[in-house]
């Protein structure tokens, strides 16, 4: 890595690159549409009285270059676990060391939180980042199926059923 770069928490005032960089990557995941977070939500969710997640950034001379977006969740069979939503590192800088200093800083959080373990979710045509995954020796699972419901469904849903 020739350009230093530093990892440290995610402050307010970073909300408006990490967007960026949210949107980033759904261009590359071949999802832009799905983006409708904003800061304003992103402030409040994650800086108001119940603070629901956290973040690292990657910072060096061009800036914030890369993120790690966690957040707690509760497993009935293991106990408090950190879920890793996203790590995005920008274009321009992939393939430097970044994704690595980011994930590991965020495996350092599991064990300063005392969590029993971290979980996260991959596409399955991402091969880089599955390689990338795998030398950490991390169990990639095939047999659980992703469930979504979008709160507009929901509304619905309330609504037929009352």
């Amino acid at each position: 890595m020739n350009n230093p770069v530093t990892i440290r928490q995610g402050r307010k005032e970073d909300l408006t690159r990490v967007l960026e960089l949210v949107k980033e990557l759904a261009e590359f995941e071949r999802a832009p549409q799905e983006v409708t977070n904003t800061v304003a939500l992103m402030e409040e969710d994650g800086f108001g009285p119940n603070p629901v997640y956290g973040f690292f950034v990657a910072e060096n001379e061009n800036g914030i270059v890369g993120l790690s977006l966690y957040y707690f969740r509760y497993s009935t069979w293991k106990g408090r676990r950190l879920y890793l939503e996203d790590i995005i590192v920008t274009e321009s800088e992939r393939g430097s060391g970044i994704g690595k200093l980011l994930f590991e800083r965020t495996m350092k959080k599991v064990l300063d939180d005392n969590c029993t373990g971290m979980m996260w979710q991959v596409l399955d045509w991402n091969e880089p980042a599955i390689k990338f995954y795998q030398k950490y020796g991390a169990r990639l699972d095939d047999e659980w199926i992703n469930c979504h419901l979008e709160s507009t469904q929901i509304e619905k849903l309330i609504r037929r059923f009352q």
